[in-house]
């Protein structure tokens, strides 16, 4: 199953490559459950057991829009984001790799986005980039066992962390979530996607170019902690609600890492995609440009 959020409401996704189409969750479902995305996370188990029900080869849908497109889970009590939590980025990042808690930092909801969208570079920023898988929970956990984590996912999206570097490593301390949570840093989509649509949850592939120039590539295979490992040593400090969002981590090749460091400029795009899912596409300006456009 895969749900999105298209223009605030909720919707079912049929279709591929290019030709999607979403089925309106509160009118097929006569007024079931709310048009809102949010709201569809509250009642996970209830909106899962009757989309597997429903036929929706008998429903009229419309053409998504991906310009329409916002964050599939937009309004998350709690937003958790991972770092260093693939060994090579670990190195990349010049830290050994975490052996007991990678770690966890959260993205502010206003940084959210769909998945087409244009980023302002902030002025004298160093704008990076890292590609994630991005879970989203389905049902309240708190203290579980990590063999029940994937019990308590609603689905999986594809993610940018996109980060500047200068406010995330300030001095005196870091300020990791004020860095990665200007407005756009956080764009998301294009859908949630379940499990069970995927060949294998714990192994997809992930990336980003930017203008067609490869920059990242890994697999979530690779986690150091995977996804129901996140899930279960994170509901031992904190209750994870439905709908909360967890960035899992980003594989090697972000700019910072890179010798020289590289970042992005005004002009460029950036592509992000994980197999099974769907992708990212962004496109960055500059803060003086779009101050005068505005």
């Amino acid at each position: 199953m895969r749900i999105a959020n298209h223009d605030g409401r909720a919707v079912l996704v049929t279709g591929d490559s290019g030709a999607e189409q979403g089925i309106d969750i509160a009118t097929a479902s006569d007024g079931r459950f709310e048009h809102d995305p949010a709201a569809v996370y509250d009642r996970w188990s209830e909106v899962a057991d009757w989309a597997a029900a429903f036929d929706a080869s008998s429903a009229a849908g419309s053409p998504i829009d991906r310009a329409r497109l916002g964050a599939p889970s937009p309004r998350p009590r709690q937003v958790f984001a991972v770092g260093l939590n693939y060994d090579e980025h670990a190195a990349e990042s010049g830290f050994e790799s975490p052996t007991h808690l990678p770690p966890v930092f959260t993205k502010y909801v206003s940084s959210f986005s769909g998945p087409d969208t244009t980023v302002v570079i902030p002025e004298n920023g160093a704008v990076d980039w890292e590609v994630e898988l991005v879970a989203i929970i389905g049902r309240e956990a708190t203290d579980i066992a990590e063999a029940v984590a994937w019990d308590h996912v609603a689905g999986l999206t594809v993610g940018q962390d996109i980060s500047e570097r200068i406010t995330q490593t300030r001095g005196p301390a870091p300020q990791f979530g004020l860095g990665k949570s200007f407005p756009g840093f956080s764009p998301q989509g294009p859908w949630l996607v379940t499990p069970d649509e995927l060949p294998d949850r714990d192994d997809l592939e992930l990336g980003c170019t930017i203008d067609g120039e490869g920059m990242q590539k890994g697999r979530t295979r690779e986690l150091i902690f995977s996804v129901s490992q996140l899930i279960a040593t994170l509901s031992r400090n904190v209750t994870l609600y439905p709908g909360d969002v967890i960035f899992t981590g980003t594989p090697s090749g972000v700019g910072a890492g890179r010798d020289p460091k590289r970042f992005l400029a005004p002009g460029e795009r950036l592509d992000s995609w994980i197999s099974g899912i769907g992708e990212l596409h962004q496109t960055f300006v500059s803060a003086t440009s779009q101050g005068a456009s505005s």
